[in-house]
């Protein structure tokens, strides 16, 4: 790995020799402008407003912008001669447990290594004591024109160093939380908690960048002329109408996840409440009695062979209820007696043969 600064550590009275190195790097895919008519290639050039012509990196040096507009050079040789002790040293100021660093603070992650064979004994040392203490070094170091604040701490046989912002770079949550009075039940925080649980932990070696493959998939694919994949619809999430039931489905659909079974996209992209029970008005008919009007039963009968073009073996109740009716009809109404007769006729039932 290459060295982008030179130093040492000030350990007390110990200095330890060291070059600091990128400990993280980007895999983004990363893109050129063009020109859409023609595709050539847009590019940036340095160019004197002076004299109007393109200079070349080693005429260019840097200046600090008064207030009335001018210029006022700063060589490099003006920043190394900076009368504080950090323009080359990292200055260990503290060791402090690792968790009165706010993450808020962290930023840039470094590798210090040992400069040469000199600096091995020193640098284990520092590396054993950080170890032992179970403790960070917090330290200041200056770097890329400003000096900034670093905390050290063990990686594996290594020392890392985290850039550190400065506690007044970091903004109070003022706003962001929400407003009013919410309340929560224990019935949802044991649901939420039941939820964690089954989602469990993961190993982050197993997380990789979706997006970075997608966009090599599409620059695969029309480089060979082919058509770029599509994406797939997903089902948009609904409104979340209750919170214990949207924690139920999650619960759910993970433990679903968890066995192996698949879980449909509908029940875990869309949540709605239940409605309350309401008691049905319609009763299950009684096996005792039969009592149906002659009439109903009738119709009934008449609608079946109508629709099925042939008679259709009814019930035996029918033939019950149609007895019923018989004997229950008025003396008096000899219209409604021939009736329910011919109805009982029609709605015979047809023995089949043993």
């Amino acid at each position: 790995m290459r060295s982008i600064w030179n130093g040492a550590i000030s350990f007390g009275l110990v200095t330890i020799p060291i070059k600091l190195v990128n400990a993280t790097e980007s895999h983004s895919v990363s893109f050129r402008q063009i020109h859409t008519e023609d595709g050539g290639r847009i590019r940036y050039r340095k160019v004197c407003e002076l004299e109007d012509r393109e200079v070349t990196q080693a005429e260019i040096g840097k200046a600090y912008e008064d207030a009335d507009g001018s210029m006022i050079p700063i060589t490099d040789e003006d920043l190394s001669q900076l009368p504080i002790p950090t323009a080359r040293t990292i200055e260990i100021v503290a060791f402090v447990p690792e968790d009165r660093i706010d993450p808020l603070q962290m930023g840039s992650a470094y590798y210090l290594a040992a400069s040469g064979a000199p600096a091995a004994k020193p640098y284990t040392l520092l590396r054993e004591a950080l170890k032992r203490s179970n403790r960070v070094a917090i330290a200041k170091f200056a770097l890329r024109g400003r000096e900034r604040l670093g905390m050290l701490r063990v990686v594996g046989d290594a020392i890392a160093m985290h850039g550190l912002l400065w506690p007044d770079e970091v903004r109070a949550p003022e706003g962001v939380a929400p407003e009013g009075g919410v309340t929560v039940r224990d019935q949802e925080l044991d649901l939420a908690d039941a939820l964690m649980d089954t989602l469990g932990e993961i190993d982050l070696d197993d997380l990789h960048d979706e997006y970075r493959e997608a966009v090599e998939e599409v620059v695969a694919a029309k480089a060979s002329g082919e058509k770029p994949p599509e994406a797939r619809e997903e089902a948009a999430p609904g409104k979340v109408l209750d919170l214990m039931a949207a924690l139920e489905s999650s619960v759910r659909a993970a433990r679903e996840s968890r066995d192996g079974e698949e879980a449909g996209p509908a029940e875990e992209a869309r949540v709605r409440s239940l409605p309350q029970r309401k008691t049905s008005s319609r009763r299950a008919p009684k096996e005792t009695g039969g009592k149906k009007s002659t009439s109903t039963a009738a119709k009934k009968t008449a609608a079946k062979k109508t629709a099925a073009g042939k008679v259709t073996e009814p019930k035996k109740s029918t033939a019950k209820t149609a007895k019923t009716a018989k004997s229950a009809a008025p003396a008096k109404k000899p219209a409604a007696k021939s009736t329910a007769r011919s109805t009982a006729k029609k709605a015979a039932p047809r023995r089949r043969s043993a």
